[in-house]
């Protein structure tokens, strides 16, 4: 195949669009400011309309240039699955798969998801980006991915669920805590302690917000980050309580450095971790070799958890 099927004027627009100026594009493509800047020109006056706001930072799109840069990003990906597609064709397992996962997965699944098609299936590269749920929907539908492993998703027809699993909603805390020595934990005696709570931008802080609000008056001792590792140190150290999942704390539960305990209160709802892409579009080969070793990733950690989660006497 040429470099590109997509046109110059459109890969161009999009990278300013990306890069947020037309030097930081020039940079990122090593291509000359001035050619760039050129086709940006000529795409304009083609169309008719201004795709970018020239301003002192750099370059801000219009509507029309947020349109003509999601029709841009479509054809790339569209190109790229086209490009993996003869590669399989000519029986090799080749190609590039861009994937958006949430902060829980770097510290075990991603690794050994990689580890994994190293050993397997060398030649398939990946492009990996820690983001929320909203932001993967996002990139899923913009075709900036072809893979998202996210919690909480909300049904959408656009977008097509591979694979899901259930977690139980619960609290980790250090073996030594008080709480460690119950079975199940209501939301009560939790907040008899200090408790640590994620980013308002996860699904599972929304959740705690809207069903229990209660929990966040400024009476209660409280931290908030978007930090999970910090969550996680601070259970682990510090006897603070962390609303979170099972694969949150996967690495420290399996360790035996926090432990899970679910929440008992009628209503509690529980998380949901799954394996979606873009529902309007197949998943290539390679796409799908890649949804399938992160689905059996997150299954096998799911499993070692529970194995690992000595659970105290009912209450």
């Amino acid at each position: 195949m040429p470099a590109s099927l997509v046109p110059a004027a459109l890969r161009y627009a999009e990278q300013v669009a990306r890069s947020g100026s037309i030097q930081r594009a020039a940079k990122d493509l090593n291509i000359a400011a001035s050619a760039i800047n050129r086709q940006v020109l000529q795409l304009e006056e083609t169309l008719g309309v201004p795709l970018f706001e020239r301003v002192a930072k750099g370059m801000r799109l219009t509507p029309a240039g947020d349109a003509i840069v999601t029709l841009a990003r479509r054809w790339l990906a569209d190109e790229r699955r086209a490009a993996a597609e003869l590669r399989q064709l000519q029986g090799v397992n080749q190609g590039h798969v861009r994937v958006m996962a949430m902060d829980s997965h770097v510290n075990g699944i991603l690794p050994a998801l990689i580890a994994d098609l190293d050993a397997r299936h060398p030649r398939i590269s990946l492009d990996l980006e820690v983001a929320s749920t909203d932001a993967a929907v996002a990139a899923l539908t913009a075709g900036e991915a072809d893979i998202a492993a996210v919690f909480n998703l909300s049904p959408r027809r656009d977008i097509h669920v591979l694979w899901s699993a259930e977690l139980p909603f619960g609290c980790v805390i250090a073996p030594d805590h008080p709480l460690a020595q119950r079975a199940s934990l209501s939301l009560q005696e939790v907040v008899a302690h200090p408790i640590v709570l994620q980013s308002r931008a996860l699904m599972i802080r929304r959740y705690l917000e809207a069903h229990h609000g209660w929990l966040f008056t400024q009476d209660r001792k409280t931290v908030e980050t978007n930090s999970l590792q910090l969550v996680k140190i601070l259970a682990c150290e510090k006897g603070y309580v962390a609303f979170t999942s099972e694969l949150d704390a996967a690495p420290e539960l399996i360790a035996g450095t926090l432990v899970f305990r679910p929440v008992r209160d009628k209503g509690a709802e529980p998380q949901m971790v799954s394996i979606a892409i873009d529902g309007r579009k197949p998943l290539t080969r390679v796409g799908r070799i890649v949804a399938e070793a992160l689905e059996g990733l997150i299954d096998t950690t799911i499993t070692e958890v529970r194995r690992a989660g000595g659970q105290p006497p009912p209450d």
